[in-house]
């Protein structure tokens, strides 16, 4: 049956346009009631259950079916998800009548549908009529279906029916945030303005609107990142006041404040431990005066306040209850896993039970009233310190899709046995002949490159880059291609992998392991023996590895006096060939920054980490490295020379000036200068920083560097004008080497194949919106997976020092902070903060200066780089917050003796010439 609408509308240049609007209505669909006579044959797959079993309702105590309004299923999905049982319908169309709005019409058309069931069920036989009951909360739609006949509850009134499943209330969403919060009376925060008034206000240059994100060392601090129409900067929001409602990573409208109440960047740590009511935020108050003198009155920033939320990014948060000391108390605050989130206020009868286990809470509001917000329990996830459910929590934390692929997905693989067809090498070159091998860490699997290098007849060399040609699996658009873009990237956890694409093309089909034939996408150079490209050439191939060797093999071979074989010849000529491009890339300005990463030893029985060591990088590291550079340089080059508006880059910003202040002030101490007038200067005074009483202040001084660094981003080439890398000193830059682990990679190389001939393209291809979306995405996701790697790391660091007990370590003081120091212990490659004030303890006097980054302590004082022996040790006494606590050893006499070294230490510093 079809029906239209036709109105009339102006449009923006002022002329009239006659709109018609057509629905198609369908008649002939069924009830979905798997044996409904009165519908004749139901569809495979039936939306509805004969008998509904399950869920016993003191309200309902016969078999039911729901049908719940449009608010019941966007705010209550986490319990009426739970409750078993009670099947779910859909709704109907209805016209819209005159005068009536379209909410209205919407809860009219679930009150008509309801009495269509109730009629339909009506005509069955007495043993399979079941009654339909309308779930809404809202209290007019309530009202005119009991006039009506309509049996109908509100979502609570349903849940707190259901007898056998009482726990199912914890779950529901608190949604009148003033009437479920304790009576306060006292207003704590200003009133968010309407969206209306907040679009105008932007508009009008009022407001500014910008990403939250709150400071994870300072709970009464946060920035708003202000972009858009190339305005991009800082807002530094301080107080609980100015914060104003605000959750990691909403969007929201700032206001400034008047230049005289800029202020500058915090430089204490402060941590939200203690709970606070709202009664005692007098406490709170005081914080904020500390913090308003605490920064650099040098380093003033535009600072604001938050006066509206444009969108909430509120998602589910895991993390542990607080359980109140309140004796058969309902209400308990739940402490997030991630300390940017604040506290949040549940209600729960579960509250014994959920003690000590990891869960996940949802918030469901912020009232004014109130220092927390309010919401519900969702999900258990297991004992805290649990090695699976830890696991667990930081995948959903940084939200990395881990669930197994789906059958849909698995369908799209290639099935086994396979093999390379004669249609596979249509259009590839057959280069099994050639001596390749890959190189890379003990127990990889999922091998994504593979090298070649032997000299031509013209006496030049041939140098090849062979890449896993995972494009060749993964077809555009398919549920496997789609899951892969998904996911992004794959996710190496220190026990765990968590792979973009299934184990059949990461570890079998595509990794390029030795003795087998693979599918290769090959990137060829013929260069002369100073390094210097002389033709380049892309081609799809098959390979067959010669050599599947770990870094330290590799090395091994390279310095073996009696090795002379194909592989050993290939990997000597490469490593010469990388030694030069190298040097060539750090002429040009390309840094050598340091990042300390460090490698646990797994006991084979029980997983637990027995031992920690700081990664060792061999020349073989660097062999590889440079080859993949200049292979991802190589089809950059060639994808924008054919796509100048489509082709998928990336870039590393240079860093704005006030991001190196620490690291400039930092040298200064140490009577070193570092220019960053440019990424060359950098590295040049990078690398005369050197003290020859010190060896390691030239490691600490490019570790610090790396912080002062921005993020690389993705980009589409049509939507950006700066293509520059910063770090490695290249006009232009992609990703083509790894496409097992990182789906941009898959992207360039369905490129390149189109740029050579090999492969047909395709309209998303092609579509620079939809790849900048797409960048936006595996920008995200690789941020993730950087923080989640770190967070595993982080907790097998915790099982070591729990099983080792105590120990004292030498370490260096990297940054200076009003009431703390943050130490690096080069042994574990271990990063942790001292703290001078101990709860419950008198305070110690601190005089902190933040021009030659340093602070005293009752009199004595510590540098940044200066060394220290520090206790390390495993603090519990926090489960939520398990964390390795380092306090100095002795430190009155450690200070005495740094003090009396400074001023001399300094007078032997020099620059090497």
């Amino acid at each position: 049956m079809l029906t239209s609408r036709t109105f009339l509308k102006r449009t923006r240049a002022g002329a009239v346009m006659k709109v018609v609007r057509e629905h198609y209505l369908r008649d002939d669909i069924s009830c979905g009631v798997a044996t409904c006579v009165l519908c004749g044959d139901v569809p495979a797959g039936a939306l509805l259950e004969s008998q509904p079993s399950g869920a016993s309702s003191s309200l309902c105590p016969d078999p039911h079916y729901l049908l719940m309004d449009t608010n019941v299923l966007l705010h209550q999905v986490d319990s009426i998800g739970w409750s078993a049982g009670s099947s779910l319908l859909p709704a109907t169309y209805i016209e819209q009548e005159q005068g009536e709005n379209s909410n209205d019409r919407n809860d009219r058309a679930i009150r008509v549908a309801v009495k269509w069931y109730n009629e339909h069920m009506a005509k069955l036989p007495s043993e399979e009529k079941i009654q339909v009951i309308l779930l809404t909360n809202d209290r007019k739609n309530k009202e005119k279906a009991e006039e009506e006949g309509i049996t109908a509850f509100t979502c609570e009134e349903y849940i707190k029916s259901l007898i056998a499943n009482p726990e199912l209330v914890d779950r529901l969403a608190c949604l009148n945030d003033e009437t479920n919060e304790i009576e306060s009376g006292r207003i704590i925060f200003s009133e968010h303005l309407p969206l209306s008034k907040l679009q105008q206000g932007i508009k009008n240059g009022l407001y500014l609107q910008g990403t939250f994100r709150a400071n994870r060392d300072n709970y009464l601090e946060a920035t708003v990142w202000i972009h858009g129409d190339g305005d991009e900067r800082e807002i530094i929001i301080q107080g609980l006041r100015n914060l104003n409602r605000a959750v990691h990573e909403d969007i929201v409208a700032v206001e400034l404040l008047s230049k005289d109440a800029w202020a500058a960047p915090s430089s204490v740590i402060l941590l939200d431990d203690q709970v606070q009511d709202e009664d005692e935020l007098e406490k709170e108050e005081e914080k904020e005066k500390s913090l308003q003198t605490s920064g650099s009155k040098t380093m003033l920033r535009p600072t604001g306040r938050v006066v509206g939320i444009i969108k909430r990014n509120w998602r589910p948060f895991c993390g542990m209850l607080s359980k109140s000391q309140i004796k058969e108390a309902r209400r308990h605050l739940f402490t997030p896993a991630d300390r940017r989130i604040p506290r949040i206020r549940i209600e729960t009868r579960q509250a014994s039970t959920l003690e000590g286990q990891r869960i996940i809470v949802a918030i469901d509001g912020w009232p004014r009233t109130s220092r927390y917000p309010n919401g519900h329990f969702v999900k258990n996830l297991g004992q805290a310190g649990d090695k699976e459910t830890e696991t667990e929590v930081l995948l959903l934390e940084h939200d990395v899709p881990h669930q197994p692929f789906s059958q849909v997905v698995l369908s799209f693989l290639p099935k086994m046995p396979w093999s390379i067809t004669d249609q596979d090498m249509k259009f590839r070159e057959d280069l099994r002949h050639l001596c390749v091998c890959s190189v890379d860490p003990p127990g990889c699997t999922d091998i994504d490159d593979a090298l070649h290098c032997r000299e031509l007849e013209n006496g030049n060399l041939e140098v090849g880059v062979h890449i896993a040609d995972v494009s060749h699996f993964i077809r555009p658009g398919n549920a496997l291609d789609q899951e892969s873009a998904k996911r992004g990237t794959t996710v190496y956890l220190c026990e765990k992998r968590i792979d973009m694409v299934p184990e059949l093309l990461s570890s079998n089909l595509c990794s390029l392991r030795s003795n087998v034939d693979r599918l290769a996408f090959s990137c060829i150079w013929e260069m002369n023996h100073n390094a210097e490209i002389l033709k380049t050439r892309f081609t799809k191939s098959v390979i067959n590895s010669k050599a599947s060797l770990t870094y330290a093999e590799a090395q091994m071979r390279i310095d073996s006096a009696s090795m002379n074989d194909d592989i050993t010849v290939s990997l000597r000529g490469l490593n010469k060939l990388a030694k030069i491009l190298k040097k060539l890339r750090i002429d040009k300005g390309a840094l050598t920054l340091s990042s300390p990463e460090v490698r646990f030893h797994i006991d084979s029985e029980t997983h637990d980490p027995i031992d920690l060591q700081t990664k060792e990088l061999k020349e073989t590291n660097s062999m590889v490295e440079e080859f993949m550079l200049l292979a991802n340089i190589s089809v950059a080059q060639k994808i924008y020379d054919e796509f100048s508006e489509h082709a998928l880059l990336r870039k590393h910003p240079a860093p704005p000036p006030s991001n190196y202040d620490i690291l400039v002030k930092a040298a200064k101490s140490k009577g070193l200068e570092i220019k960053t007038d440019s990424a060359k200067a950098l590295a040049d005074s990078l690398d005369m920083a050197e003290s020859p009483s010190f060896p390691y202040l030239n490691t600490l001084l490019r570790i610090l560097a790396t912080r002062c660094m921005m993020q690389a981003v993705y980009f589409c080439s049509g939507m950006d004008s700066d293509f520059h890398h910063y770090g490695l000193a290249s006009p232009i830059y992609t990703h083509f080497t790894s496409p097992i682990r990182r789906y941009a990679d898959i992207i360039v190389h369905r490129l390149l194949a189109v740029a050579i001939g090999a492969d047909s393209t395709y309209p998303d291809l092609t579509d620079k919106h939809k790849l900048a979306d797409l960048c936006k995405n595996l920008n995200y996701r690789h941020k993730m997976a950087q923080y989640a790697q770190r967070a595993s790391v982080a907790f097998h660091t915790q099982l070591f020092f729990k099983n080792k007990g105590e120990v004292n370590e030498e370490a260096y003081i990297l940054f200076v902070r009003k009431n703390a120091i943050v130490v690096l212990i080069p042994k574990y490659g271990l990063e942790g903060t001292v703290f001078f004030e101990e709860k419950d303890k008198p305070k110690p006097a601190l005089v902190y200066n933040d021009e030659v980054p340093s602070l005293s302590v009752e009199g004595t004082t510590f540098y940044t780089f200066d060394k220290v022996r520090v206790n390390i040790m495993l603090d519990a006494s926090n489960i939520q917050h398990q964390k390795i606590r380092m306090a100095l050893i002795d430190a009155s006499t450690q200070a005495m003796q740094l003090n009396s070294k400074n001023e001399p230490e300094k007078k032997k510093m020099k620059l090497k010439e």
